[in-house]
């Protein structure tokens, strides 16, 4: 089976099928599936024998698919379209597969398990809690492990974004935590650790983030720079430029390294002078875009100095781990979405061997495009400038992220 070129979600540490009691209207014979449950089928050929059937409106399902890392049937027919054409939405829903069901919030897709059931149909499952319980899903993986350090990627599929656990101890550092907290803490709880540190690579424009909550729930110091987070409404640690980031006993050394351009803070943090975690700044397929805070030909020239002074000087043998990706087969075997500077730079030559400001700018320039609407909103909520409430958050934090220059500069 082939690898799909697209992203999906996770969290699949364990596979749990979830049978959802009996409730007034629903019918026990349809099971119900969690969002870690559907990452583990989309990541092994072997358990993709179903088609997923989304009956969220077009709309909906144009903005925000779900997607994997291998080739998988995928089928939208609204659920509106089953209450005023039964017969024919029916028909159109193949009857040799296994059925699994999606909504925006649970209940339009048990509706419509119940309906094919009705009509038939057998092996049927609807997603708990709905699509955004896909959006949030974090899911875990061993990037690196020493004598005195775990360094961990957490890949948020349906928002095709990384963020970073490292432990060492009794302690973990998580940089640029997603809102889901919670998957965080218990990844934590699970292993003893205490959440001590968050460390912001820049201010987010595409989600929410979860520093803030991270730090009422457990304590957990703010480091983040200065130059995106001056006027924040809340407490944080400056993250100076050549500055390390130690933990209480002796572990990796983390060091600070300035790499503006995305936004004027943005800032990587370079782990056992193997690791770089760049945010925002350089991803396996391209670079992050400078014009997200409208000063494209300001920015891009932070950026172009960035590339030039700080990228390309590192060793060529120095692991670049993103904070978002455009396409699953930038993963590697393994599903990690991780690449040595060395082998970017040969992905990305139309990018790196740009030598002057003005021609750096042109291909910035040639590649903008219009961000969502959204963006400048989660800007002022990761400063905490303005309060939403849970519900406006979770549509504000679904879809894929528009954080790249280009949409395939290894093309």
């Amino acid at each position: 089976m082939s690898r799909r070129h697209c992203f999906g979600p996770t969290f699949a540490d364990k596979t749990i099928l979830l049978i959802t009691p009996k409730t007034k209207g629903f019918n026990m014979s349809v099971s119900s599936f969690s969002a870690m449950e559907l990452f583990d089928w989309l990541c092994d050929p072997a358990k993709i024998d179903f088609l997923l059937l989304d009956v969220r409106n077009q709309e909906e399902f144009g903005r925000f698919k779900i997607e994997g890392p291998f080739d998988f049937e995928m089928l939208n027919v609204p659920y509106m379209e089953f209450i005023e054409h039964e017969k024919e939405s029916v028909a159109r829903v193949p009857k040799r597969h296994k059925i699994r069901v999606v909504c925006a919030k649970e209940g339009s897709s048990r509706f419509v398990a119940e309906i094919l059931e009705n009509h038939g149909y057998s092996d049927l499952a609807n997603l708990q809690v709905g699509i955004k319980a896909w959006g949030n899903l974090l899911a875990p993986i061993k990037v690196a492990e020493t004598d005195t350090y775990g360094l961990y990627q957490f890949r948020r599929p349906g928002k095709a974004s990384c963020s970073y656990g490292l432990t060492c101890g009794k302690e973990m550092m998580v940089f640029d935590p997603a809102k889901n907290i919670a998957a965080y803490q218990t990844f934590a709880d699970e292993r003893g650790l205490a959440i001590t540190k968050t460390v912001e690579t820049h201010r987010q424009a595409d989600y929410i983030s979860g520093s803030p909550a991270l730090n009422k729930a457990t304590g957990a110091e703010i480091i983040a720079p200065t130059a995106d987070f001056q006027e924040a409404r809340f407490r944080y640690t400056p993250a100076v430029d050549g500055e390390p980031i130690p933990f209480s006993q002796a572990g990796p050394a983390v060091r600070i390294v300035h790499t503006p351009g995305h936004t004027p803070g943005s800032t990587s943090y370079l782990i056992d002078n193997q690791y770089l975690i760049t945010g925002d700044t350089v991803f396996i397929f391209s670079i992050g875009r400078p014009d997200l805070g409208g000063m494209a030909e300001a920015w891009s020239k932070m950026l172009f100095d960035t590339v030039r002074n700080k990228i390309l000087t590192l060793d060529d043998a120095t692991v670049i781990l993103p904070g978002h990706y455009m396409d699953w087969k930038e993963a590697n075997d393994d599903l990690i979405f991780a690449e040595t500077i060395g082998k970017i730079k040969k992905i990305n030559q139309q990018i790196y061997s740009i030598d002057t400001e003005a021609l750096f700018y042109q291909y910035i320039k040639a590649n903008m495009r219009k961000q969502p609407e959204e963006y400048a909103k989660i800007r002022q909520i990761n400063a905490g400038l303005i309060e939403v409430d849970p519900e406006e958050q979770d549509i504000m934090d679904l879809g894929k992220n528009e954080c790249a220059a280009s949409a395939m500069a290894h093309g």
